[in-house]
Order: C-alpha cells, then sequence, then structure tokens
C-alpha cells in the first residue's frame, strides 16, 4: 500500500474519485470492495496511524487480546463466510500464530488475537490491490488526520491537521469508533487525564503488583483491561463499578436453532421481541440446548427491527433492555472470560453495581473517585493505585472533541442520528445535514450508523454495508 508524505499530499494527490476518511476495518474495507469493481476509479485514505486495517480495533499487539468471535463469524468477505478460516488454515500451516495450539477446537471455532485479523484484513487489501490495479484503480494513504471538510460544486474539498487539502467527487464517513478511554469529551471529567488505557500494559508493569486497581465499566473494554492487568504482572485486586453490575456472558459455539423472526413481522416492540426470545430459550433449556442458541438468530433482525421501531421504541429498548443485550450479544472470547471468571472466584476481581460520579483529590500516588452504589443514595469515595476507564464506545458525536465531528457539526453537514447515537444518514449511506437534506457527495458507514440500524459495528456489518455503498459509488463515478 504507497504512503503519500504529507509535503508531497497536497502537489500528487489533489484530485480523486473518493476521499475515505478513516482507515481502520470500515475504510479499508470499503476501499477493497472498490477495488475489486470493474471500472477505473482513484481512491484516497485518510489516516494517521502507519498502517491500514487495524483502526483503533486491531491495533493490539498482545496474543490475549483476541476477537470476541469465533473465525467462523469474523470473515470480511460478505459472499465467502469462511474466508477468515481459509486464510488461518494457511497462516497457521505456514508456522504463524503457532498459540493456535491453546485454543483445542477447529480452525473456524479459533479466537484469533486482534493483531493478527488486522494482518489478514491487511493481505486482503493488498490482494485487491493486485485486481484493481489490472483495471487502473488505485488506492494510497495519506497519512494525516482529517480535521474540516466541505462541499465544492460538482465535490467536497478535505483540510488535513497540516493545512493542506484534497479534492474528491465525493466523501465517505468511515471514522470507525470512539473508545471512551481515548476519545476527548467536550465537557471532560478529566476522567481519561487520571486513567490508564486499558490496553497499555507497559504502563501497567510500572504499578505495585499488590496494588487495587479501580475500573469503570465492566463490558469487553473491562475485560481486555483485566487481560492487560495480567500479562503486565499485576496480582492485586481489581474493584470493578457499573451501573448496572453485569459482566460479558462467555460466548460459546451453540447448535442451529430455528430463526423464529424469520416469516413473523407481527414482533415489533422491544417488549414483544424479548417476551418471544425468552419463551425461545426457556425451549432450549427444557431441551437441553444453549440458550446462547436461540439468541444468536436475533442477531441477523436487528436492523430491521431497530430501523422501524419507533423513537420511543427505541428509548425503552435503550433504558429497559441495552444492558442486558449488552452483556448476553456482545459476549467474551473463551479464554479471557476464563480468566476472569478465575480471578473472581478467587476474590480479586470484585464487581459492584454503582455510578461513577467524579474524580475525588487524592494524595501520594493513589487516585479516588466517588460513586453512588446502585440502590443508595449517597455518594462514597474509594482509591486505589490506579484507575481504568473501560466505560465502552462514545457514540454520541456531539462530545467527541474531535476537530473533524465538530466542524461538521458546526457546518451543518451533519445531525445527530436516532436517540444521538451516531448520524443521521439515509439507508444507502448518504448523509442527512441539519435541515434534513440527503447528501448527494458524503456518505457514512460502519460505527457512525449506529443510531439507524443499531448493531454497526461488528466485521460481518461493517463489510456488508461497504459492498453496499461501494457498489453505489461506483454506479455514480
Amino acid at each position: 500500500m504507497s504512503e503519500i508524505p504529507h509535503e508531497q499530499a497536497n502537489a500528487a494527490l489533489r484530485q480523486a474519485d473518493v476521499l475515505i476518511v478513516g482507515g481502520g476495518l470500515s475504510g479499508a474495507l470499503l476501499a477493497l470492495q472498490l477495488l475489486r469493481l470493474p471500472g477505473k476509479r482513484s481512491v484516497l485514505v485518510i489516516e494517521p496511524r502507519t498502517e491500514l486495517g487495524r483502526g483503533e480495533a486491531y491495533s493490539a499487539v498482545e496474543l490475549g487480546h483476541t476477537l470476541n468471535g469465533n473465525a467462523a463469524r469474523m470473515s470480511v468477505d460478505p459472499d465467502n463466510a469462511d474466508d477468515l478460516t481459509q486464510w488461518l488454515t494457511e497462516h497457521i500451516a505456514a508456522g504463524g500464530w503457532p498459540e493456535s495450539d491453546q485454543q483445542p477446537a477447529p480452525i473456524s471455532e479459533l479466537f484469533p488475537p486482534r493483531g493478527l485479523f488486522g494482518e489478514y484484513v491487511q493481505q486482503r487489501l493488498a490482494q485487491a490491490q493486485a485486481v484493481g490495479a489490472v483495471n487502473g484503480s488505485s488506492v494510497e494513504h495519506v497519512r494525516a488526520e482529517a480535521v474540516d471538510l466541505e462541499n465544492l460544486a460538482g465535490g467536497v474539498r478535505l483540510t488535513l491537521s497540516d493545512g493542506q487539502c484534497l479534492q474528491g467527487t465525493c466523501a465517505v464517513l468511515a471514522t470507525g469508533m470512539f473508545p471512551a478511554a481515548r476519545t476527548p469529551q467536550t465537557e471532560s471529567s478529566g476522567l481519561n487525564a487520571a486513567a490508564l488505557d486499558p490496553w497499555d500494559i507497559a504502563a501497567m508493569r510500572q504499578l505495585d503488583p499488590q496494588s487495587t486497581v479501580l475500573i469503570i465499566g465492566s463490558g469487553l473494554t473491562m475485560v481486555d483491561a483485566v487481560v492487560s492487568l495480567e500479562q503486565a504482572g499485576h496480582r492485586g485486586p481489581i474493584e470493578v463499578f457499573s451501573r448496572h453490575g453485569l459482566l460479558p456472558h462467555v460466548r460459546r459455539q451453540p447448535p442451529a436453532w430455528a430463526d423464529f423472526l424469520a416469516n413473523d413481522h407481527s414482533i415489533r416492540t422491544p417488549r414483544q421481541l424479548v417476551r418471544e426470545l425468552r419463551r425461545h430459550c426457556r425451549d432450549a433449556s427444557a431441551q437441553g440446548v444453549d440458550w446462547q442458541a436461540p439468541l444468536d438468530t436475533v442477531r441477523v433482525h436487528i436492523p430491521r427491527l431497530w430501523s422501524q421501531a419507533t423513537d420511543v421504541q427505541r428509548r425503552q429498548f435503550v433504558r429497559h433492555v441495552r444492558p442486558w443485550w449488552e452483556s448476553h450479544h456482545h459476549r467474551s472470547p473463551p479464554l479471557s472470560a476464563e480468566l476472569v471468571a478465575r480471578l473472581h472466584g478467587e476474590g480479586r476481581l470484585r464487581i459492584q453495581a454503582a455510578s461513577f460520579k467524579g474524580l475525588e483529590p487524592s494524595s501520594g500516588n493513589s487516585v479516588g473517585i466517588r460513586i453512588r452504589r446502585r440502590g443508595e443514595s449517597a455518594q462514597c469515595v474509594v482509591s486505589g493505585a490506579a484507575l481504568i476507564n473501560s466505560s465502552g464506545i462514545e457514540y454520541d458525536w456531539r462530545r467527541v472533541a474531535r476537530p473533524l465531528p465538530r466542524q461538521l457539526l458546526a457546518r451543518g453537514l451533519i445531525q445527530p442520528g436516532p436517540l444521538a447515537l451516531g448520524i443521521a444518514a439515509a439507508v444507502d449511506g448518504a448523509v442527512i445535514d441539519a435541515d434534513g437534506h440527503v447528501a448527494s457527495r458524503l456518505f457514512a458507514m460502519g460505527p457512525p450508523l449506529r443510531g439507524m440500524w443499531w448493531e454497526s459495528t461488528a466485521v460481518t456489518d461493517v463489510a456488508l454495508q461497504a459492498k453496499a455503498l461501494a457498489a453505489r459509488l461506483a454506479k455514480s463515478l
């Protein structure tokens, strides 16, 4: 993948057919799909990282940070569900990932390290680049941060962090996720400044191994943080605080279950869905079948159910169902779940249902936080040697203190999506501006469309969106 230095970008890459803002999974898969299509087109991917295809999620280098889905669920090719399994088979046979034998299972059921998955994405992108070159298509990586975007007559202009500009026929916001632990907030509590990065094992090695570590949030980021602490040699207490005190369930490989939503479109509300799903889970348990089997059939229907729901029904889901949906559906990979379960059983890891209320001044090398335990009205202070923010993803772009989201909102080029989840867009990904107009040259895909589809972050979601959007862009270009 060629890369253009900043000093050459303005002269050499001033014009392109498509500007892709973000070079993580979303941007890489869109570029891949554009390269595979017939026709000649130029694509620029604007990404400050040194590599495309990794982003926040797949830049992890530690083997312990694995995918939370097995290989059979994580193909980047919408037309071949076995693509990752096939790639892993060849990779392992060639001597790659020797640690795979720590997971005694068929290759399709392995949970690869996230860093290895990033390598897989990069190889598939490189193969697509070779295909595109036959038609004269190209993808180039511009290492920079996009800070502003403007509409022009017949195109768009993107401003980079050093003031240089790129022009394109259209642009795609493939910005990926904004992890709360790494994203500046418009209304900051100072939490991130006081907290350790959940994936910074080097920093965790500087802690007293027997010290107490506080973690805010109990989802998959918390699981990653516990893995990081373990690999850093930490052996002290870990206190986890989250509003509902729910842990992610472990991901298993349940047998097939009848898709009860496929032909029953009478189920439209969160209450109806939860009631019917519970019934099927009870039926599964009575038959000796893992309750995850009926739950896994629901996943494919969530975009339809979410998009046809009213705002009132969506709020009901977010308020009453979301915590349980997240813990039951976004499940933990087996090795990580085993570690969390072991530490919990040993009493080293404690989960408490409590809300974070702010930082508390502390002395020495300790850090203090104010919490309010569930069911109590009074706040209390707890302290430890270190604090980790594992509160998940920030989907409200109004709260993201980064230049591009701020400028897009200020210019009225975007508006918040339903319930302020991501940004508003049409079915084909065309962005809807502050006046309700559908853009003709600005599109979005992946996590920014959370409010539109609810589940818009999984690899399969992003891969399907990339294929559809690439066809849409190729047709218009």
